[in-house]
């Protein structure tokens, strides 16, 4: 028997039903279509707008789809690992929270927080555990509802940010498939470039911070777009070098959909075309942890056996990585 990797063998995705408009922002904030679609890409969002939903109620829907897709029992599921910045409270874990609604009872859970790259962060951290024989079925969700920290008469960010949620099933595998390789950084001097100024333990909510409006989302773009520009495309480079892919070996890359510019930048600097690039910007926006398994979910019948793929991304932390994935299914 070869060595054990960590295999996706299922992936979903879920989005809110309501849909944000650039037409709509247009009536909100001092916006054009024409100006969004240019610095961003983004033309839509979803959004979860029914009172008192949050990030679980999204897990739940988008792993109920995993589950049933897969047939997997929510008794077999050993670990549920969720990434989000936008938990339903500080504490419990949100991901414990999930669990509970999903019927997922012979599992422990825990949340991780890497903003942008929290998906890849929890994907790799699932990996080792199944690479250990630890366990053999693993849930890694990215979650967010981030509309619930977004101001939305900052036009600089409300055009971004979007809900979702996208999850993969992980098992393992002899053949030479799954998570084959991985790089992750931090960074922390970025940290007040790309921040929630308020409700944490060095400003804990108050009267001010709301009226200063310091639980929105605070991002310094300029700084940010460099930093992701070179860090998510330096680390993609890396990874291929490092695992002797050309660009013509690979199949797909997978990248954070933070940014359209930072997108094709990055496909540039590893040398790679259009079509070998999976964006979904243009519907969702910026999910933040989400953004990688919702591509996967949208693309997953496009996918074939022995594809190789590179997930990337970058954010606030400053975090960034790539991993390297052999598909190991054919849809």
């Amino acid at each position: 028997m070869g060595q054990i990797k960590a295999a996706i063998t299922a992936v979903n995705g879920w989005v809110p039903d309501y849909v944000l408009t650039n037409q709509e922002l247009e009536q909100m904030v001092d916006t054009s279509d024409e100006w969004i679609m240019t610095r961003t890409g983004v033309k839509e969002r979803r959004i979860l707008r029914e009172s008192g939903k949050g990030t679980s109620d999204i897990g739940v829907e988008t792993i109920k789809g995993l589950l049933e897709k897969s047939g997997t029992n929510p008794n077999d599921i050993e670990l549920l690992i969720c990434a989000t910045v936008s938990p339903d409270f500080a504490f419990p874990a949100t991901s414990a929270i999930i669990a509970d609604k999903v019927g997922i009872k012979n599992s422990w859970s825990f949340d991780i927080n890497a903003a942008c790259s929290g998906f890849l962060y929890a994907l790799n951290v699932a990996t080792k555990f199944i690479e250990a024989g630890t366990y053999k079925k693993v849930i890694v969700i990215g979650a967010e509802k981030m509309s619930c920290m977004t101001d939305y008469t900052d036009r600089t960010t409300c055009v971004l940010f979007g809900d979702g949620g996208g999850a993969v099933l992980l098992e393992p595998t002899s053949e030479k498939l799954g998570v084959i390789d991985s790089i992750l950084r931090t960074d922390g001097s970025g940290s007040f470039h790309l921040y929630q100024k308020g409700g944490g333990s060095v400003k804990p909510a108050s009267y001010r911070t709301v009226i200063a409006k310091e639980h929105f989302i605070y991002q310094e773009g300029q700084q940010v777009f460099k930093f992701a520009v070179t860090n998510m495309a330096d680390v993609s480079v890396e990874i291929m070098k490092r695992n002797n892919l050309a660009p013509k070996d690979l199949n797909w890359l997978v990248p954070h959909q933070a940014n359209l510019r930072i997108i094709e930048a990055t496909a540039r600097r590893m040398g790679i075309n259009k079509d070998q690039v999976m964006i979904n910007i243009e519907k969702y926006g910026n999910t933040t942890s989400a953004t990688i398994p919702l591509c996967l979910w949208e693309w997953e019948n496009k996918l074939k056996k022995g594809d190789d793929l590179i997930l990337s991304a970058f954010g606030g932390g400053f975090t960034w990585g790539a991993i390297y994935v052999k598909w190991a299914y054919d849809s």
